[in-house]
């Protein structure tokens, strides 16, 4: 019989960090407190050979990651490392290596957040993929190919900022979740980050104390949708209009601006949101955006925190360049993460919400608990122009116009769905923060079965 391994105490902890700074390296273990919570903290000092990791750094690192895991706290990494020391031959590799088994077993189970102030080379890079939370200086650099090897694979010249700068890691590859200007801010950041999550995923995040109306009515949501079904606005005033006092925690702003992701608060319990962004590309879903979604809902889920999803996309992004690099495998990566997600889960459609990118974008279909619709809602397989086309290929133009606003009228509507039971309620969009808060409020206290295999085999 198999038997539970006991977690060490805080004393314990405490004594092996001690025993730990014995061991000679380029890298700080201890257990700090961030405005008033207990984390476990890992620092490389570039104060030698610009922070190379040796083996006694890599297994400080798997240390760090173990013993977290173990009080079930929260895990800092602040890298600034050169990679791997090379005069360490081999060792250092193996060091790192069990340093990247630690981290990963931390994964889903406590949060793991880094903060990049300088340099991070090769494989040390790696470790920011394996973060749940990254934020970096605006003059730290991180790749695991430098630019001399890339100039002699390629032929290209190409700087260091130019191939894993910040700016670059923060808008083209979402690597990084937030920029600042300095160390101590990035230790701001992490700060603020913390203060959405709770310690493991067998907490749930702490609720503060409400600091707005929880009944409050928001007129200005009457006005946020265009009279022309194909205006833009910004999602993000309709989710700061919900949030208590509107503030609104983005995250990966820069990644993929099309679909927004980020942390606030809902009557003082903490909530993410999803939504499509109208502003950018119309809030269609590519490959960026559903690895986005992807991995900011499994991030959720992993920490026991309530999921709200605002949907208005007029469906994929067509095009050769997409479905040659696996916008089918990458849909159903954001459709997985759903299908897979037990925690609570409300759906809010504003208006557009087409064929594939309806379902994936958490319909009633992928298991939500709850799926609201405003009046200006287009729930539908297509939009009235494609329907057409293709329905009455041979009608004449004006006859065609004719059978498009017939179409709008007729399907393009919240109703049929609510009839069928796929939209739970239509309601008043300016009741929208009073409604949610209510259903949130019964939603907490749901429960869900685990599947009994060792694990899925999800489309990464």
């Amino acid at each position: 019989m198999l038997r539970r391994q006991r977690q060490p105490t805080d004393q314990e902890a405490q004594r092996l960090v001690a025993l730990s700074s014995r061991v000679p390296g380029s890298t700080d273990l201890s257990i700090r407190k961030i405005d008033g919570r207990e984390v476990v903290w890992v620092e490389s000092k570039p104060t030698s050979k610009r922070g190379a990791l040796t083996e006694d750094d890599g297994k400080r690192i798997a240390l760090a990651a173990r013993w977290a895991h173990g009080i079930k706290k929260p895990l800092v990494m602040v890298l600034s490392t050169s990679g791997a020391a090379i005069d360490d031959g081999i060792a250092a590799l193996a060091g790192w290596g069990q340093a990247a088994k630690a981290v990963s077993d931390c994964s889903g189970i406590i949060p793991i957040l880094a903060a990049l102030v300088g340099p991070a080379v090769s494989g040390p890079a790696l470790l920011l993929g394996l973060a749940d939370y990254v934020v970096a200086t605006s003059d730290s650099v991180a790749y695991l190919s430098g630019p001399t090897m890339v100039e002699s694979f390629t032929a290209v010249p190409v700087s260091s900022r130019e191939l894993g700068g910040a700016p670059i890691h923060a808008v083209k590859n979402g690597v990084i979740y937030e920029q600042v200007d300095t160390a101590q801010d990035a230790i701001l950041a992490i700060e603020s980050m913390l203060d959405y999550l709770p310690d493991s995923t067998d907490e749930l995040p702490h609720r503060s104390a409400p600091n707005d109306e929880v009944e409050r009515i928001s007129p200005r949501l009457l006005e946020v949708i265009p009279a022309s079904s194909t205006g833009s606005y910004d999602v993000r005033s309709i989710i700061k209009e919900i949030l208590d006092q509107g503030d609104f925690y983005e995250l990966r702003k820069f990644w993929a601006p099309h679909l927004v992701t980020g942390l606030g608060r809902l009557d003082g319990r903490v909530i993410g949101v999803l939504a499509n962004q109208p502003m950018i590309m119309a809030g269609t879903l590519d490959i960026p955006s559903a690895q986005k979604g992807a991995r900011f809902v499994r991030f959720c889920d992993a920490f026991n925190i309530p999921l709200l999803t605002i949907v208005d996309t007029p469906g994929f992004l067509p095009g050769k360049d997409v479905e040659w690099r696996g916008m089918i495998r990458h849909g159903a990566e954001l459709a997985f993460a759903y299908a897979s997600c037990t925690t609570p889960r409300i759906c809010l459609i504003t208006r557009k919400a087409y064929g594939g990118a309806y379902i994936v974008m958490d319909s009633k279909g992928m298991g939500n608990d709850l799926t609201l619709a405003w009046p200006s809602a287009e729930i539908a397989v297509m939009g009235s122009l494609g329907a057409v086309q293709i329905l009455h290929r041979r009608a004449t133009p004006d006859e065609q116009l004719n059978l498009q606003r017939e179409y709008e009228a007729t399907y393009l509507t919240p109703w049929i769905a609510a009839e069928r039971g796929f939209v739970d309620e239509v309601i008043d969009p300016q009741l929208t923060r009073p409604i949610l808060s209510r259903q949130l409020d019964l939603l907490m206290s749901k429960r869900e079965f685990l599947r009994p295999s060792k694990h899925a085999n999800s489309p990464l």
